[in-house]
């Protein structure tokens, strides 16, 4: 079966060749300024869905395209990408220390079959000082990604703990998308593609 994945990210694109399944990768390149709402959920499952019907529109209705979003939730504000260096050190200034809730909207797509749903994590960010938030944020690591941080890179050492599924906060949770598939009626286990 021909698996796309419709998202730019490598740590979503590492997280599926893990378990097992290489996709095609094919960029939405949608305006996600289009989606405005104050719920991070309803913003991550809503840019998910956006991306994976861009995307299913320009492959054959045989195809299982895959769409994920993730912004943090921090204090009552929506953390997506930062804006530039000055953005992600002041957000890293903010958080240490604090938690946040890492939203994660997931949609699979499969001819006109659609399932969307969202996965949160908490996340536990750790008492970094400044020295350390201007080396991490001069790495440009937290400048591509939701919230300003990685668990599967260089800010790993800079989050204390979470609760939840761990590949979330990577930006793919693995359960919930076995659950996703298995409701459009594929065995998660034919997925598995990779050559070992």
């Amino acid at each position: 079966m021909r698996v796309v994945l419709a998202s730019q990210s490598p740590a979503r694109l590492m997280t599926l060749r893990s378990a097992g399944i290489e996709p095609e990768v094919i960029v939405s390149g949608v305006d996600e300024d289009q989606i405005t709402t104050t719920d991070a959920g309803n913003l991550a499952a809503a840019l998910a869905q956006l991306k994976c019907r861009a995307v299913a529109a320009q492959v054959d209705a045989d195809a299982l395209v895959i769409g994920c979003d993730s912004v943090l939730a921090f204090e009552g504000e929506i953390f997506g990408k930062p804006g530039g260096p000055a953005e992600a050190a002041g957000r890293w200034r903010r958080m240490r220390g604090r938690s946040g809730v890492l939203h994660t909207g997931h949609c699979v797509r499969r001819g006109d079959r659609e399932f969307i749903e969202t996965a949160s994590t908490v996340v536990h960010f750790a008492a970094v000082s400044d020295a350390e938030i201007d080396a991490y944020v001069a790495t440009g690591e937290p400048l591509h990604v939701a919230g300003a941080f990685t668990i599967d890179g260089l800010g790993g050492a800079f989050i204390s703990g979470i609760e939840g599924d761990h590949h979330n906060v990577v930006g793919l949770s693995l359960p919930l998308l076995r659950v996703l598939v298995g409701d459009l009626g594929i065995v998660w286990t034919d997925l598995w593609n990779r050559p070992s």
